[in-house]
């Protein structure tokens, strides 16, 4: 049995820490204004150097806020271009774009997200079989491994809830190819630490690392490029990484149909009530301004990131999250809001809080693959028991992205000044 106490000695980082950023849009707008005119050349240039969790600001460090759209991704892209030429802030727009690439692709394999779940719980149990294998992986979470640029950034995640996408590879790789462990309890660690932490950005980074994404093609750690894009701050050897990368294998994931777009909901002007989770923090965006919003309940998914503790920073950074969004909505439709109590079981809570408002429609944003999907997937049932129907509504941005997610990214990039089109953004 995996108990969920089984944690790092490091010490987490919490939701009140100093280096932790203001859950707020607020503050994702200002970061935003802040790093809008380095978003073309400058960040092209820069952007694979990490200079340490002191010195960074080479990366726009807009993603916890992306994440939970406290920010959103139009809005990033429109920013940098209204300072830069679409050439000059390409290599921004294609990583803000890789975001909704990831989801989609995970959208078309759910399969991928809950083999992931079901690996996590599994090399846990190999753990408590394995003292060796326990052994290597305690000292890799607890930043003991003698590899000094790894347990750096181990510590760094922990304290920050944060790593530099660059360091974030080096870590991945050096965990899988060096140190030898499972790529799933990799990807959970990362999970229970990152402010960032996506679902599906997450899971597909480790499994592109891997060589499970795109097929055979994995990422070797190597001591120059570390040397390097550290700016100098770490020189490993040579001999203290594996100098080879093997690909992991399993069978292919089937590629299933883009799941068709929810129904719209009906424009009756019956009153509904609005959720909101950690996955979108904009819902004065979503196109309800012709419905009736009777109340707003949000629901958190932020502990059930995984059969471990997640960090107090995570919960904390999600909590906030979700709390700015829904004092900005009930701001907006002049209602209240309320915090229903948190578990993955959410169909009781969100048919008491329905009768208590007397609405028989919840709306909320798509939720993608990820721990608030599963939760309100179970919840399912028990509100169509109720008589209750859930609209859930997907945002024009990920409509134009997602179906284009079949294969590697490269399909997605090149239809990118399209697309940008398309959302009158170019």
């Amino acid at each position: 049995m995996i108990e969920a106490s089984r944690v790092e000695a490091v010490a987490p980082a919490h939701a009140d820490s100093p280096q932790t950023p203001a859950a707020t849009r607020a503050a994702g707008l200002a970061r935003l204004d802040a790093f809008a005119p380095r978003a073309g050349r400058i960040y092209a240039a820069d952007r694979n150097t990490d200079y340490g969790p002191d010195a960074d600001d080479s990366v726009s460090h807009l993603s916890p806020y992306l994440r939970h759209r406290l920010v959103l991704e139009p809005e990033a892209i429109a920013a940098a271009l209204s300072r830069h030429s679409v050439n000059a802030a390409e290599k921004f727009v294609q990583e803000v774009v890789w975001r909704g690439y990831f989801k989609g692709w995970l959208e078309q394999r759910p399969s991928v997200w809950s083999d992931y779940r079901r690996r996590v719980r599994a090399d846990l149990a190999r753990l408590d079989a394995d003292s060796a294998l326990d052994a290597r992986y305690r000292a890799a979470v607890e930043g003991r491994t003698g590899i000094a640029c790894f347990d750096a950034w181990a510590t760094e995640l922990a304290a920050t809830g944060y790593l530099h996408n660059h360091a974030r590879m080096w870590t991945a790789s050096i965990w899988l190819f060096t140190l030898g462990l499972p790529w799933s309890l990799g990807a959970d660690w990362f999970y229970r630490h990152l402010l960032d932490g996506d679902p599906a950005s997450n899971t597909l980074s480790w499994r592109w690392v891997a060589g499970l994404h795109t097929r055979g093609k994995t990422y070797l750690a190597r001591a120059d490029n570390i040397a390097r894009f550290t700016n100098g701050r770490f020189q490993p050897t040579p001999d203290s990484l594996a100098s080879d990368a093997p690909a992991l294998d399993e069978p292919a994931p089937p590629p299933a149909a883009m799941p068709a777009a929810p129904a719209p909901l009906p424009s009756d002007g019956a009153p509904v009530g609005l959720l909101l989770t950690e996955e979108d923090g904009h819902a004065e965006s979503l196109g309800l301004d012709g419905a009736t919003v009777a109340g707003v309940a949000t629901l958190s998914a932020a502990e059930h990131r995984s059969p471990l503790a997640v960090s107090a920073a995570v919960v904390g950074f999600t909590g906030d999250a979700v709390a700015d969004a829904a004092a900005r909505a009930a701001a907006h439709w002049n209602v209240t809001a309320e915090t229903l109590p948190a578990g993955v079981q959410w169909g009781d809570a969100l048919a008491a809080w329905a009768q208590r408002l007397g609405v028989t429609r919840i709306v909320t944003a798509e939720l993608p693959q990820g721990p608030a999907r599963e939760a309100l997937d179970t919840a399912q049932p028990t509100l169509d028991t109720a008589g209750l129907a859930l609209y859930r509504i997907r945002r024009p941005y990920d409509a134009a992205i997602w179906p284009h997610a079949t294969a590697g990214f490269f399909k997605v990039k090149k239809r990118i000044p399209k697309l940008l089109s398309e959302l009158s953004l170019a």
